[in-house]
């Protein structure tokens, strides 16, 4: 990301961008800086915008090759298109096309393999978005904070992130709610937090982990009503639980041979910033618990589907069998 920071400083740009990942916002963010720095603001004449599977290819090419009109730039933005996992006759082109078109793919997955992917990474740049780490995601929400007049402490601002998730876009949409809430007051406190953000449903499952892992069995099952009294079913909270149970098997497994930070959250599919809590919590649990755990959600959710065993009886007894002390 600095270093398309740096093109737009510069004014100088590759032919050729893919923004991937899974933080949309951050995506989103670079798509319309780069958009905003290589055309001026009202031209819409020298932007072309695809999106969705089902594209067709001539198009995109004959676009990319026609010259801007008054202007020095041509921008055309592709997204969700699903050529970095499919066949496409774009990689055959992407080199011949003229110096004044800039072309930004945006994409959630790709194949590295993929023929456009080389293609790209050969002539463009790739930048992969998967979220901030846990700096600068607090130095993120200070910013907003600050730019509504508002300040928090470094301790409030982590109690928000771990209520409200490491979804940018959605903690964009919780800040909005905190600095009206807060409205003339500088300063936004813990109780405000708790007073108006959502708790996001994965946030519970890991407090409920995290209350299994202590044996704090009373604890965790509040936390397991508080999921029901919101509707969520209880075989969702069971895949949920056996999901996170897995991904902790995971982390345990990857940082017994040294993986750690942004390197281990890539392999396991977590942001960045949850690494070191992931780490910490797969602690409490030994490698043959996880894998005990694992199979009793299994026999659970097999139970539940024949008929044996009533689904909010089940996740039940997962609890209370592995939060006893």
């Amino acid at each position: 990301m600095q270093l398309i920071k740096e093109h737009i400083k510069k004014n100088q740009f590759k032919p050729v961008y893919l923004l991937y990942g899974t933080e949309d916002y951050l995506k989103k963010l670079y798509q319309d800086k780069l958009k905003e720095a290589i055309l001026s603001e009202s031209d819409e004449m020298n932007f072309s915008h695809f999106e969705g599977k089902g594209m067709v290819d001539n198009e995109i090419i004959e676009i990319a090759q026609t010259l801007p009109f008054f202007s020095e730039k041509r921008m055309v933005l592709v997204k969700n298109s699903g050529y970095f996992k499919n066949q496409s006759r774009i990689p055959d082109y992407i080199k011949e096309f003229p110096d004044t078109t800039v072309v930004v793919f945006v994409e959630s997955e790709v194949d590295k393999r993929s023929k456009l992917f080389k293609a790209v990474k050969e002539i463009g740049y790739v930048c992969e978005m998967n979220g901030m780490d846990e700096k600068n995601l607090k130095l993120w929400v200070a910013s907003l904070l600050q730019k509504e007049g508002k300040k928090s402490t470094e301790q409030t601002i982590s109690y928000f992130i771990n209520k409200s998730g490491t979804d940018m876009k959605n903690l964009e949409t919780e800040i909005e709610k905190l600095v009206c809430f807060a409205y003339d007051r500088e300063v936004i406190s813990i109780e405000d937090v708790d007073a108006i953000s959502t708790t996001q449903i994965t946030g519970k499952i890991f407090q409920m982990i995290d209350a299994i892992g202590f044996h704090k069995q009373s604890e965790a099952l509040t936390l397991y009503y508080d999921l029901l009294a919101l509707r969520e079913k209880p075989m969702s909270i069971l895949y949920l639980l056996t999901r996170h149970f897995n991904i902790l098997l995971q982390v345990k497994e990857l940082a017994k041979i040294g993986q750690a930070g942004s390197s281990l959250a890539a392999k396991v599919g977590i942001p960045p910033f949850a690494a070191n809590k992931y780490i910490a919590q797969s602690k409490n649990f030994k490698q043959s618990q996880l894998v005990q755990v694992l199979q009793n959600c299994a026999d659970i959710e097999e139970q539940v589907k024949t008929g044996r065993l009533a689904d909010t009886m089940g996740v039940e007894l997962l609890i209370v069998t592995y939060s006893h002390a």
